[in-house]
């Protein structure tokens, strides 16, 4: 196994906060698939939950190397929890052609996240 990419980020949470104060339901779906939506509004903290997420996003178009070129949206990087609550990438249209175009990688994913910021580490292996 070898690894071909890695990236990482970190988000203020209140930046987040205010984006969705600001823009509502429309940044949320621009940014976020359904799904992700549901599980971090049902936080208590959402920002907290949504600011890993968009951490997660951003370090692994940083790990493709390419950012949010080849017409990969946002919403195309979808986190999910499995039944253990770890944290792993469910791609969709852009993002998995992306990830194809590089032999499928594993792509190892870990979030934290504390009262200001959240920040998130993302590992591509073959």
């Amino acid at each position: 196994m070898s690894i071909i990419g890695i990236g990482s980020d970190i988000v203020k949470i209140s930046r987040i906060e205010k984006l969705a104060e600001r823009y509502g339901t429309r940044f949320l779906e621009r940014i976020f698939t359904e799904n992700e939506i549901g599980y971090a509004s049902a936080k208590a903290r959402p920002a907290l939950h949504f600011a890993a997420r968009f951490a997660a996003k951003e370090a692994f178009v940083k790990a493709l190397g390419s950012g949010l070129r080849q017409g990969i949206n946002w919403s195309d990087i979808e986190i999910i929890n499995n039944d253990l609550g770890k944290p792993q990438f469910k791609l969709h249209k852009h993002a998995h052609s992306a990830s194809l175009k590089l032999n499928n990688p594993s792509a190892w994913l870990t979030l934290s996240h504390e009262q200001e910021f959240a920040l998130a580490f993302v590992v591509l292996e073959i």
